[in-house]
């Protein structure tokens, strides 16, 4: 790999060059962050706190500059870039606020004198990381990794290396120690050796299911931990007896936010006969209701894609759909000029055999499958191999929750889209990955869970002599 390059989706301008690291780049930077780790792990977590709050001050201070770099490198629209950065400064406030609490000694009643649950640092976790979010993907497992005690190096998506050099910015600017993140300029064949380095001890990745089965591969040789969250091609069910103009709405921002890029993105629309109809009207008047165009102007909804294999993937899929039945409802096609577009697309009279539905289709395509009732719904909805998130359309909460928990799905959403939250876990099953991010338990996912014992044992309590 001679060069990285920062190449603008919308203008298929290269914006900058970058020179890989080094194999020496890389030892420095991983001796680096294991110094930066002994010194990390000995300060009291209340104390991580401080510089975790600074970060989340810089990062809304930097918000407007940070999200035009998003926008420039992988064609996000700028409105959904600051709200990006944003989420990330609420994450890193919230793990100042919480990790003590998610972390504190668990005590537990046995025959010693006493028994802790303790959860200590692991050491230098390594990111490998997906260019679709390319400051929130970072943030969301950096903010509980620091808290926990822990250092990073980050190998972020090849595209987005300015993305990645800026992070490394922000985090050295709020004053954690020096070395705790290390950016790591790589293409993803470099990785092995860096997974193999006995300093790193674990290893977090987002991306595609192939990727995540090839680093798990190579962790496990190495007998390191692993979260992965993977690709998903999530279901979004719509009963008879659902808001069908919120449900149409929402459905528009669950598959178009951010051209269609996103793991949790709605993909599979399985809609209730009776309604089935009704429903594809007003989901095909939202979708020709959004603004494509300029990712910089602020009235634009849908940007281009990141890269132009991507839309040659997504042309594809559309077009195979097409020849064994598929009906264009909106859409359908590449759009002329500059810049990776493609046109916000409806399909239906979807099948279970079509690529669309089959695969993930990363892109702004929808396709929707009319089903015969709820049962049919949820078997459409297992079959597939993906299992991330999931949305739940009905008047019916109760019903509602019984169905939600018939799902394969790391989360479901009942009347509303499926979304990442701090205060939530995150992660998905089977083809969708293991381990979850966020909440109490994304902390805990890269730490030491240990025991300590205490004795001596307590004597066994004594009955009373028949004498």
């Amino acid at each position: 790999m001679t060069t990285i390059e920062s190449l603008e989706p919308s203008t298929e301008v290269v914006r900058a060059r970058f020179d890989p690291t080094s194999k020496t780049d890389v030892d420095a930077a991983i001796a680096a962050a294991d110094a930066a780790f002994r010194e990390w792990r000995e300060v009291p977590i209340p104390e991580r706190a401080v510089p975790m709050r600074s970060l989340a001050r810089i990062l809304r201070e930097r918000k407007d500059r940070y999200a035009r770099l998003m926008t420039t490198e992988m064609g996000k629209p700028i409105t959904e870039a600051l709200a990006e950065i944003e989420k990330c400064a609420w994450n890193c406030e919230f793990y100042a606020e919480h990790a003590a609490a998610f972390l504190a000694d668990e005590r537990v009643e046995t025959n010693a004198r006493q028994s802790v649950v303790a959860f200590q640092p692991l050491g230098i976790v390594l990111a490998v990381m997906p260019w679709n979010f390319p400051f929130w993907q970072v943030v969301r497992f950096l903010a509980p990794a620091f808290m926990a005690g822990n250092a990073a190096l980050l190998k972020h998506a090849s595209n987005v290396p300015q993305c990645a050099l800026a992070i490394e910015e922000a985090v050295r600017d709020a004053r954690f120690p020096a070395g705790l993140l290390r950016v790591l300029l790589l293409a993803g064949s470099e990785v092995e050796p860096v997974i193999a380095d006995e300093r790193v001890r674990a290893v977090t990745l987002t991306g595609s299911t192939a990727t995540g089965s090839r680093i798990a591969e190579l962790a496990g040789r190495a007998v390191k931990k692993t979260v992965l969250e993977l690709g998903g091609s999530d279901p979004y069910i719509v009963l008879r007896d659902a808001d069908l103009e919120t449900a149409a709405l929402t459905a528009a921002k669950a598959r178009f936010q951010n051209a269609g890029q996103s793991c949790i993105a709605a993909k599979r629309f399985l809609v209730e006969a009776p309604v089935a109809g009704e429903f594809e009207r007003r989901f095909a008047e939202a979708i020709r209701a959004l603004r494509v165009g300029d990712p910089m102007d602020p009235s634009t909804q849908v940007g281009p894609l990141a890269r132009e294999d991507l839309r040659e993937a997504l042309e594809r899929q559309v077009a195979a759909s097409i020849r064994l039945g598929a009906r264009v409802v909106v859409g359908g096609k590449r759009i002329a000029g500059k810049g990776w577009f493609y046109e916000p697309t409806l399909l239906a009279d979807v099948t279970e055999e079509m690529p669309v539905l089959k695969e993930e289709t990363f892109g702004p395509v929808a396709a929707l499958l009319s089903v015969r009732d709820a049962e049919d719904a949820l078997r459409v909805a297992n079959r597939s191999p993906y299992g991330l998130g999931a949305s739940l359309w009905t008047a019916d909460l109760d019903r509602a929750r019984a169905l939600a928990r018939r799902i394969e799905s790391g989360s479901v959403f009942i009347n509303g889209m499926v979304a990442s939250d701090p205060r939530l876990p995150f992660g998905g099953v089977k083809r969708s990955g293991y381990g979850r991010e966020l909440s109490s338990f994304g902390i805990r996912e890269f730490v030491n869970i240990q025991t300590i014992w205490i004795g001596p044992a307590k004597e066994p309590q004594r009955t009373a002599s028949a004498e």
